[in-house]
């Protein structure tokens, strides 16, 4: 045998697109596992020739699902983040709220839940950070439906609604909401938020880097000036996060913020995941945002349209469109408090089958 048969189901989540295995088919000691899933994915190739990915960030994603193991969720979800251009370190340490618009669907297919009704309600446990959540798939006569009316900017057509409610996103990975302590720091003469809210993130203005916030994806990726200047931030702004070196690292990702344009809007941001521009809004992004956004003292201060109560809908414009987050939230004595946000999502089965793994990588 000169190659490992790996079983998969390759997904359109969200806006994203990703491997999804069964955590028990994968090796479990994490050095194999990274070596495995760049070779899945044809990574240190830029256009991925030799693998699935898609040369993006947001088609290198992988998914590896579980029963649940913590008495309380269905599933557990366990994301990596796949370079498409770099056979790097594989980063384990974030989660992609996009992915896990199939999570619900792949565990279904998958057979590790089964169907409830018309509806299946799923408590997922997002490995990575600890993060709750609860998602609501369409299950017609007990299988999985993928057809439906729902619409997110940045995929064309329609497809069945995914709705997806987070829980517990506050300092999952740094300990605290502002892991500096502050709702504003300076970095080299900028302004930044750093906040963690389902993910750690540098929030700044996009004035402060000669931008207007309203670029194109492809303006900021061929901006090379612009994109160095903010990744020696963001390695600061790792630091001070206590993240360590995140030269390697996806985390923290970066937002770049203007005031709305649309009337009905929230705020105007970009999201850098970390070395290019997003071409639409993570959905981790989005929440992130929205709480910086919810937040006295931070960069989006004087930039937000603020909500009159809570829940509100809080409303991200992007470079496709827009993603609407409901955000539950309060402003108490210790400040802002998240108690949870809700979005829509769509997803998709593209293909399933075996992926094949060198031997020498893996011998299964």
């Amino acid at each position: 045998m000169t190659q490992t048969a790996l079983p998969f189901l390759l997904m359109r989540g969200g806006t994203s697109r990703g491997l999804y295995f069964r955590q028990s088919d994968l090796p479990q000691d994490r050095e194999t596992l990274a070596r495995v899933l760049n070779a899945a994915m044809g990574a240190g190739q830029p256009v991925n020739a030799d693998g699935m990915g898609g040369g993006q960030v947001v088609t290198n994603k992988v998914a590896m699902l579980a029963a649940g193991s913590d008495g309380w969720a269905d599933v557990d979800y366990f994301f990596a983040q796949v370079s498409p251009t770099t056979a790097l370190d594989v980063d384990f340490r974030p989660t992609c709220g996009n992915i896990l618009s199939g999570v619900g669907a792949a565990a279904l297919e998958m057979g590790i839940v089964q169907a409830t009704g018309d509806e299946t309600r799923l408590r997922i446990r997002a490995v990575n950070t600890g993060a709750r959540v609860e998602a609501v798939v369409q299950t017609p006569g007990g299988r999985v439906s993928y057809a439906g009316d729902a619409e997110i900017d940045g995929i064309p057509g329609t497809a069945a609604p995914v709705h997806l409610n987070f829980m517990d996103t506050v300092g999952t990975l740094c300990g605290a909401m502002l892991p500096s302590g502050a709702a504003r720091d300076v970095i080299d003469g900028v302004a930044v938020t750093l906040i963690d809210v389902t993910m750690p993130m540098m929030i700044a203005r996009a004035a402060d880097f000669g931008l207007t916030g309203y670029e194109t994806k492809a303006q900021i990726d061929e901006n090379p000036q612009v994109m160095a200047r903010i990744e020696a931030i963001r390695l600061e702004a790792g630091r001070r996060m206590g993240l360590g070196d995140v030269a390697a690292s996806v985390t923290p990702k970066v937002g770049l913020l203007a005031a709305p344009q649309a009337p009905e809007a929230s705020i105007s941001a970009r999201y850098l995941t970390p070395w290019a521009c997003h071409p639409t809004m993570a959905v981790s992004g989005g929440q992130c945002i929205s709480a910086c956004a919810l937040l006295p003292g931070s960069v989006a201060e004087g930039l937000a349209r603020m909500p009159g109560s809570s829940p509100a809908n809080m409303r991200v414009e992007h470079p496709m469109g827009h993603m609407d987050v409901l955000m539950d939230f309060a402003h108490g004595p210790q400040g802002l408090e998240v108690k949870s946000a809700g979005i829509l999502r769509t997803a998709r089965l593209i293909a399933r089958g075996e992926v094949m793994i060198p031997a020498h990588i893996w011998a299964g």
